[in-house]
């Protein structure tokens, strides 16, 4: 991989940083490169850019807008052969996802919303026959729902999709006329970097799209409380979620938090259990296991709980862990030493609490470097352990047995989280009727599949607003009331 220096870019030229520090390869614990680490000054510096930058961009076409977005996708797409190692480097990704999620779904979702700049802003209304009163002559008053940009979005995401998450963020605001500053994970954000240089070659103007970075939560919290901010856009964790929250709350800043998810997976006694054994060993060692969607919380019929978890238990035995660029690896390390250190605390509480591993809970054999741990299968558990409670966000998978309908709803309801849940029965009537029941913002019946024009979003603490599809346009944008007289 070619040794590069990254800047900082703010009102379209590359800033040297205040500071540098080294990003390291989850799989081999050696150095990938030096990120650039952004002073307070330098962070309001970009929020100003992006300000001063609001007005002119606001006003230009959405088919020019639409240009733009179009153009920075091609030149990700050109740039795949430098991003997918840089990706693979920095977050540890497997080949098979760094080659086909985090970097050509990036440049796809650029795509998406260059197709949104095209939508209408525009909600017709009936017109209103309005009686005369002291305010004003009556008539036949007409009106439309405009969506107006917000002005300045800060957008700040999590280390687990770096680039795939930023563009799902960039592409909607810039197609609604937003500008941006953009603030990477710090413990991967070397390709967010090159993608912000890669989309302002694409010719994007000076302040519409500032990139800072860095491991201080002063110039974080800068960008997201400076009076020039006008939304927040955070995918991340509850605790960061809930601070951005009171630090944006007493401006009435617009936010879109996607934050934690504790993934209920409900398993009836009708249900084909090879495909929910199928769906969840799918996402059980994707990426680690750091997924936010993935079905954490087995909650499964009393009946069929031990078929089920022979079927996992079978499942691990094709989840190979194993070096990243390794084509056939299915589970690499997670992101760091610390957050290893965090999941094994997870399991050590599990079985002090009376659960038992009927797969893996350690650290695989063969690997004296790299953050690796074994996909793990608690059992014997209950809904109050903190390993079933808490996120982990790694390979750790718990399950939780039930005996009737009304209780399994009740245990996926229990708790804090709402981000995705599943449901498998061969009753669509049933899995529907408990779709409805669950307090989840996305219900997945008897698949895992992702539809990417679905809102996206969480109940709870699992977050704030949806985005996805022409949600994220809508999430991107202020209703403004437009009212004449016909």
């Amino acid at each position: 991989m070619a040794e590069r220096t990254y800047s900082l870019v703010i009102d379209g030229a590359a800033v040297e940083p205040s500071d540098r520090y080294e990003i390291i390869n989850p799989a081999t614990e050696q150095v990938v490169g030096e990120a650039p680490e952004a002073s307070v000054e330098q962070a309001n510096a970009a929020v100003d850019a992006a300000a001063d930058a609001f007005p002119a961009w606001s006003r230009t076409t959405p088919e020019h807008r639409a240009e733009l977005l179009s153009r920075a996708a091609d030149l990700i797409d050109a740039a795949a052969d430098e991003l997918v190692p840089l990706v693979q480097a920095e977050t540890g990704a497997v080949y098979r996802t760094a080659k086909t999620i985090q970097v050509p779904q990036s440049a796809a979702r650029l795509r998406r919303y260059a197709t949104g700049a095209l939508e209408s802003r525009i909600l017709p209304l009936e017109p209103a026959v309005m009686p005369s009163t002291a305010l004003a002559p009556g008539g036949l008053i007409s009106a439309v729902g405009h969506r107006a940009p917000v002005g300045v979005v800060s957008c700040i995401t999590s280390y687990n999709f770096p680039m795939v998450n930023m563009a799902g963020k960039i592409g909607p605001a810039l197609a609604m006329g937003n500008t941006i500053v953009v603030k990477p994970a710090p413990q991967d954000p070397l390709a967010v970097f090159r993608m912000v240089e890669l989309m302002n070659e694409a010719g994007f103007p000076p302040g519409v799209i500032n990139v800072v970075g860095g491991t201080g939560i002063p110039a974080s919290e800068a960008i997201v409380a400076h009076e020039r901010t006008d939304m927040i856009s955070f995918t991340g964790s509850t605790a960061v979620g809930r601070r951005i929250g009171e630090v944006a709350g007493g401006q009435m800043k617009r936010l879109l938090l996607e934050l934690g998810g504790k993934g209920a997976c409900i398993v009836f006694d009708d249900a084909d259990l090879k495909a929910a054994i199928g769906g969840i060993a799918s996402v059980w060692g994707f990426h680690s296991g750091q997924i936010c969607t993935a079905p954490t919380r087995v909650i499964v019929h009393r009946s069929v709980h031990d078929h089920l978890v022979a079927g996992l238990q079978q499942a691990a035995g094709f989840m190979k862990v194993g070096a990243p660029t390794e084509k056939d690896t299915v589970v690499g390390p997670v992101i760091t030493g610390v957050h290893r250190d965090r999941i094994e605390g997870y399991i050590a509480a599990g079985l002090s609490e009376g659960a038992e591993v009927a797969v893996g809970g350690g650290r695989p054999d063969g690997f004296d470097t790299g953050f690796y741990i074994e996909p793990t299968l608690l059992v014997g558990c209950t809904n109050q352990m903190t390993p079933v409670r808490e996120e982990i966000f790694g390979p750790v998978i718990v399950v939780v047995p039930f005996d009737d309908e009304d209780e399994a709803v009740a245990i996926a309801n229990d708790s804090d989280f709402g981000l995705y849940s599943y449901v498998f029965s061969k009753d669509a009537g049933r899995a529907w009727n408990v779709a409805q029941q669950l307090r989840s913002g996305v219900v997945g019946i008897n698949t895992l599949q992702r539809n990417h024009e679905a809102p996206f979003g969480g109940f709870k603490q699992s977050g704030v607003g949806r985005d996805g599809g022409s949600f994220g346009l809508h999430a991107y944008s202020e209703m403004q009331a437009i009212i004449w007289p016909s």
